[in-house]
């Protein structure tokens, strides 16, 4: 076929990357996301450029960072010119269409979302913060008009018919179609902190399997809610079970360029107070599957993948021009075949040997996760609310992920690792400056300091 693809985002929140089979879970929760991925890529050491809803979410729409955005925490809009993926699909023919959550309105409305708000979308059903117009068998969306669509059933399978319903539309001259489609789950229920899986869902894995850095932690509040959390990831694979079925009737499916991806995992509760915001793979590494033209093979990508990489895969998956204000780069270079002849802007170069990720909220940091290494630097004396970076760090954290996979000990106080915290240094400092900020000073982690004195990157 000479149309472009259409292009599909399956967006689950909080959803670890260890919940699928394809990186060993053994409870067969995601056959259907399993089987994309043998037939397609899996990028298998995926990472959110920072592990908190809005500023993961306005990284995907824009292929920046959260920084760069001004989305750097919860509550803030995506500033309404900035360019995204629904702008540059629209200007490319495309039809767009947003169905879900959104929660990147900025605080004033949990509902509609005005135009403006947005980022380009043309068809759209959803809410700002589908956490608070919805629970799991009440759910409300918004059209394009601010008026509510109320939906029975359980909340993933209303939204899968409101996608299934926008890929049966007709579109003028056969037009080729970008949907973003964004779950609430697996994310807990504000309202109760609860994970509430369909009917019986729960009790399907009321002895579940536990990954071992939540085994090994102890406390938190896994042992109460893997079961649900399960049970609810189990249904959005049934769910895009039935959205790839639905492009498989219309004979698009092998038409599709798919991709499967979540905002930031979950600890639950045991590296802070919460469920996310930390340094730790817990929260940064997700599921990530792309299958499509140019997308085949069965591929298992080694490649340490940020967010911000994901946005310009789709635009050159599809033929459509990447805009320069994009910081990611596109996955197509590293597939057998290159860049599946779309460009050659000079991506083949040699692949970042790290991913760079900011944490607000809980902290202000920033930090570097390798092939062997998680380091993180921290401001302590800044607002993790109200201030976007700092002028000054000082290490963190530092963990051996080849003797350490769980992260259980930080090595960051270890003088027989000076050597590591000062490369590691030094290579933070250049991601952050290649990623827009000013250049920052590190300061290394001396907790008795005899001299008074500081190494400084």
């Amino acid at each position: 076929s000479t149309r472009r693809p259409n292009v599909l985002v399956f967006f689950t929140d909080q959803q670890r990357w260890d919940t699928t089979g394809l990186h060993g879970n053994p409870l067969g929760l995601t056959p259907v996301l399993d089987r994309l991925a043998a037939e397609g890529v899996s990028v298998d050491r995926s990472f959110t450029c920072q592990p908190v809803c809005a500023p993961s979410r306005a990284s995907l729409q824009t292929g920046q960072y959260p920084t760069t955005t001004g989305v750097f925490r919860n509550g803030l809009p995506l500033p309404r010119d900035t360019p995204s993926l629904a702008r540059s699909f629209r200007e490319a023919g495309y039809a767009t269409g947003y169905i879900g959550k959104w929660h990147l309105a900025g605080d004033h409305t949990s509902g509609p979302v005005p135009e403006e708000d947005r980022a380009g979308y043309d068809h759209w059903l959803a809410a700002n913060l589908l956490e608070f117009t919805s629970d799991a068998y009440e759910t409300t969306l918004y059209d394009g008009s601010g008026a509510p669509h109320r939906f029975e059933g359980y909340r993933a399978d209303a939204l899968g018919t409101a996608a299934i319903d926008f890929i049966d539309r007709d579109r003028d001259g056969d037009r080729p179609f970008f949907l973003f489609l964004s779950f609430l789950e697996p994310h807990h229920q504000n309202s109760r902190d609860d994970y509430p899986a369909p009917t019986g869902y729960r009790d399907r894995y009321a002895t579940p399997w536990v990954p071992s850095d939540l085994a090994t932690l102890g406390g938190g509040n896994w042992a109460e809610h893997l079961p649900g959390y399960y049970g609810m990831v189990r249904r959005l694979d049934e769910v895009l079970g039935r959205v790839v079925a639905a492009l498989e009737r219309r004979g698009e499916l092998d038409e599709t360029v798919i991709l499967f991806t979540s905002d930031h995992g979950c600890h639950f509760k045991t590296r802070n107070d919460e469920y996310k915001r930390s340094v730790h793979d817990a929260s940064l590494r997700v599921p990530t599957v792309l299958r499509g033209p140019g997308l085949w093979g069965g591929v298992r990508l080694p490649e340490l993948v940020s967010h911000v990489d994901l946005p310009p895969t789709l635009l050159r998956a599809a033929g459509v021009p990447v805009p320069e204000e994009m910081q990611g780069r596109s996955l197509l270079p590293l597939l057998p075949g290159g860049d599946g002849g779309h460009g050659g802007d000079g991506e083949e170069a040699e692949w970042p040997r790290e991913v760079l990720f900011q944490i607000s909220e809980s902290e202000v940091g920033r930090g570097l996760r390798t092939d062997r290494w998680k380091y993180a630097a921290t401001a302590p004396d800044a607002d993790a609310w109200n201030d976007p970076r700092a002028e000054r760090y000082q290490d963190a954290y530092l963990y051996d992920l080849r003797s350490d996979p769980d992260e259980l000990m930080n090595l960051v106080a270890d003088p027989a690792h000076g050597h590591v915290l000062e490369e590691l240094r030094q290579r933070l400092v250049r991601r952050i400056v290649d990623s827009g900020e000013p250049r920052p000073t590190v300061t290394a982690h001396k907790p008795t300091p005899k001299d008074g004195s500081e190494d400084t990157a």
